[in-house]
């Protein structure tokens, strides 16, 4: 039995001329660029992921800073008006912990015409110093 081939390389012409003509594939060349290309495109993907980790973080604290000030805020509010812890002064108050991150609560009352001002402020620092502050009235 007899096998024919039907090649389109034309008499002459060697296979690596064939190949260098109309080769299929890619180049070394080619493919370093492509590995680059894909590379960066991945570092700034990992960049991206950090920057919204770190600010899904800050939102927590935020969150976390303007609860503890609001609920303290409120049971300074509800005491009576001559209490001792409303006399006009700086106080520091109550302290917290969210994820290792100390939040250091503190507030500020002041009185003038028989009005007191109640401002509470939330310190914290994971590795920027933040604070939340928080300020309500009071008559008299």
């Amino acid at each position: 039995m007899r096998q024919i081939f039907f090649s389109s390389r034309q008499r002459g012409q060697s296979v690596s001329s064939e190949k260098a003509n109309g080769a299929r594939g890619f180049s070394l060349t080619e493919v370093i660029v492509a590995i680059i290309c894909l590379a960066v495109g991945l570092l700034a993907m990992a960049s991206l992921q950090m920057t919204s980790v770190r600010k899904s973080s800050f939102s927590y604290f935020l969150t976390q800073a303007t609860y503890l000030a609001h609920d303290r805020l409120e049971f300074l509010k509800n005491l009576p008006i001559d209490s001792p812890q409303l006399r006009d002064s700086h106080y520091n108050d109550h302290e917290a912990t969210a994820l290792g991150v100390l939040l250091q609560g503190e507030y500020t009352v002041t009185e003038a015409n028989n009005l007191k001002t109640i401002q509470y402020t939330v310190h914290w620092n994971d590795g920027r110093d933040h604070l939340v502050t928080l300020t309500t009235h009071r008559a008299k």
